[in-house]
């Protein structure tokens, strides 16, 4: 089986880019992150016609939003809404006949200023990470089969996964406030990271490039935000991985581009 994550930045706008990736690389699942589509707005006609007729979505008009699309069929969907928030970050499938469970997330990006006392966004996403911790134990140690947690988590947890360490330690997304929430998080519940496995440190491997840059490329300012995380039982099973730098490049692009995994 293979999973994909894509922070897509807008769904409806990028549909054929979706539909493009689904056609290159042939994944089996889709979680798409910041999809910017309102309820029973989602383009899953758009999909159907690849086999990719089973849609999960939690959706908000303008900003937010995550979904999954899926050639497999699923039994259950769920939606969990932390800090009490039902602002669109989380959605999940379980897949029919199996003890697998895939979720699609979207972490708070945090805003500018990396200081919780004077930035509510800033603190937001410390207790958004915080709840994210108790949150991912719980599904983990309650048996309840594996798990795949995948989507943009606006947070580069190693030195690797920055263009400069040094310089973006004040920065929000690779302050010591959210990587050692989310390295705490990834631990407590023993979950993999398979792009780290197939490409272990120190080499240096993005997912997101600003739009802010005049050429992305030369520059390769880049950040690692987009994760596949699976637990323990599927460590061993987990083969492919990869970072897809070169959608960067089309027409139009999301700021972020796909991560995929094979699981066997």
């Amino acid at each position: 089986m293979r999973i994909a994550t894509w922070n897509i930045n807008s769904v409806r706008l990028r549909a054929g880019l979706i539909n493009r990736l689904l056609e290159q690389h042939q994944p089996d699942i889709v979680c798409l992150q910041e999809t910017k589509c309102p309820p029973g707005q989602f383009p899953a006609s758009e999909f159907a016609p690849l086999g990719y007729e089973f849609i999960a979505e939690n959706g908000l008009s303008g900003h937010h939003g995550v979904a999954i699309i899926s050639r497999v069929p699923f039994d259950q969907m769920d939606i969990h809404s932390f800090c009490g928030q039902n602002d669109g970050r989380h959605v999940s499938i379980r897949l029919a006949d199996s003890n697998l469970t895939v979720h699609s997330l979207y972490i708070p990006a945090g805003g500018d200023e990396p200081n919780p006392d004077t930035n509510p966004k800033f603190s937001h996403k410390l207790a958004f990470l915080d709840e994210m911790k108790s949150w991912t134990s719980t599904h983990i140690s309650n048996g309840n089969g594996d798990h795949v947690f995948t989507g943009d988590f606006n947070v580069a947890p190693l030195e690797s996964d920055v263009w400069s360490h040094k310089q973006l330690l004040k920065i929000v997304s690779h302050t010591p406030q959210e990587t050692e929430r989310l390295l705490d998080i990834q631990s407590s519940s023993n979950l993999h990271d398979p792009i780290r496995a197939e490409i272990p440190e120190p080499s240096k491997i993005y997912s997101w490039w600003s739009y802010r840059s005049r050429d992305w490329q030369a520059s390769d300012r880049g950040r690692r935000l987009d994760h596949i995380w699976v637990s323990e039982g599927l460590a061993g099973k987990c083969s492919n991985a990869a970072i897809l730098k070169d959608v960067r490049g089309w027409e139009r692009p999301s700021d972020h581009v796909p991560v995929l995994v094979d699981i066997t």
